[in-house]
């Protein structure tokens, strides 16, 4: 199948390799040229700008950061949308805003083009081993075409509904999720350590026990050791998400008292200057300041 593949950050780029490996011809495209020589080297091409990624594709997936960057490689000049040829379908795995999905299912159903959303849970190593939780939403005819490719990229693949914006709005329910258990672990862990017990054990002996899932595994030893850098999801993009959470819930007239929590944690730990080059769980380091837990800003790392 001829696919092409735009936004090649640690995410998009495992993803595309492995579309590669799997014997399809792909067309990749990033802001950033020297991420697809990696890509080059294997066997895809690299197209100038996203529209020469997506003209003579059968399938086109984007992921990318935001919704700004969503909307420049979509609706933008040298846009997917307008080099899309009938028949050809959009594949957005990327975390963007309900609004912004249903923007684009709105826009491309009028010029008759296909689209599904399709964003997924898991680490950049997760996507390189084709461990990726897929959520997918879109018309049955084109998660007909989406769903066998999606397969090969994770270990499960959910069907969300008919509504693109739906499987966006399931994927930021779930890293809220994600949020509020680094929130909790970072309290935890401040607890255990004020009274002596080590916040590794503590994880260690929890993950044994009632909470023995990979969040609570992941997320526990890299705030018990708060080992926050390099980021697997960095903290400015963990920020995005909380804040278009909190946007889809008001929309929705839910409040989310955990989630406005998380964003103050967020902002607090921004105002301090921990940015992108921290792993999200660095929320937890709030917690452990509030106890006189964390470790002084040199030797976060």
């Amino acid at each position: 199948m001829k696919i092409g593949f735009v936004g090649l950050g640690s995410m998009g780029a495992a993803i595309a390799m492995n579309l590669v490996e799997s014997g399809h011809e792909v067309h990749v495209f990033n802001r950033t040229p020297a991420r697809a020589e990696p890509l080059r080297a294997a066997g895809a091409h690299v197209a100038a700008s996203p529209a020469h990624a997506a003209e003579s594709a059968d399938v086109v997936f984007t992921m990318v950061a935001d919704d700004a960057a969503h909307a420049a490689v979509t609706f933008g000049e040298a846009g997917i949308a307008g080099a899309l040829r009938p028949g050809a379908l959009h594949i957005s795995m990327s975390t963007i805003s309900v609004a912004a999905a249903q923007d684009q299912a709105t826009r491309y159903r009028e010029a008759g083009l296909a689209f599904v959303s399709a964003p997924v849970f898991g680490r950049p190593d997760a996507a390189a081993a084709r461990k990726l939780f897929i959520m997918a939403a879109g018309e049955d005819a084109h998660l007909t075409v989406a769903v066998p490719l999606l397969e090969q990229l994770g270990q499960s693949v959910g069907i969300v509904g008919t509504d693109p914006s739906q499987a966006n709005l399931v994927k930021l329910i779930g890293n809220f999720m994600l949020s509020a258990i680094i929130e909790t672990l970072g309290e935890a862990c401040a607890v255990a350590g004020k009274a002596g017990i080590d916040p590794m054990r503590l994880v260690e002996l929890l993950t044994s026990a009632n909470f023995n899932a990979p969040p609570y595994k992941i997320y526990g030893s890299l705030i018990a050791s708060q080992q926050f850098q390099p980021p697997g999801f960095s903290l400015p993009l963990g920020q995005k998400d909380n804040r278009l959470m909190l946007v889809a819930a008001e929309a929705l007239g839910v409040p989310m008292p955990l989630a406005s929590l998380v964003r103050d944690r967020f902002l607090t730990l921004r105002s301090q200057g921990i940015g992108a080059a921290h792993d999200w769980s660095a929320v937890a380091l709030c917690a452990l300041s509030d106890a006189g837990m964390s470790k002084p800003a040199h030797l976060r790392t």
